[in-house]
């Protein structure tokens, strides 16, 4: 890129490209969250299921 061989057009398409890759990414990732549960025990014994929270800045 930076010695100028490649096209700018083929580097605009492989820029579009990463660029639908990281919606993807993005897409998965949040699905999987969301799928994942933590299991937390109650003072009780009991143990419960609570939702998975991030700590990835968005």
């Amino acid at each position: 890129m930076e010695s100028g061989e490649v096209p700018l057009a083929e580097l605009l398409a492989k820029y579009e490209e990463g660029s639908k890759l990281l919606k993807v990414c993005e897409s998965r990732l949040k699905d999987a969250e969301l799928k994942i549960e933590k299991l937390k025990k109650a003072k009780d014994g009991s143990a419960t299921f609570e939702a998975f929270e991030s700590t990835r800045a968005e």
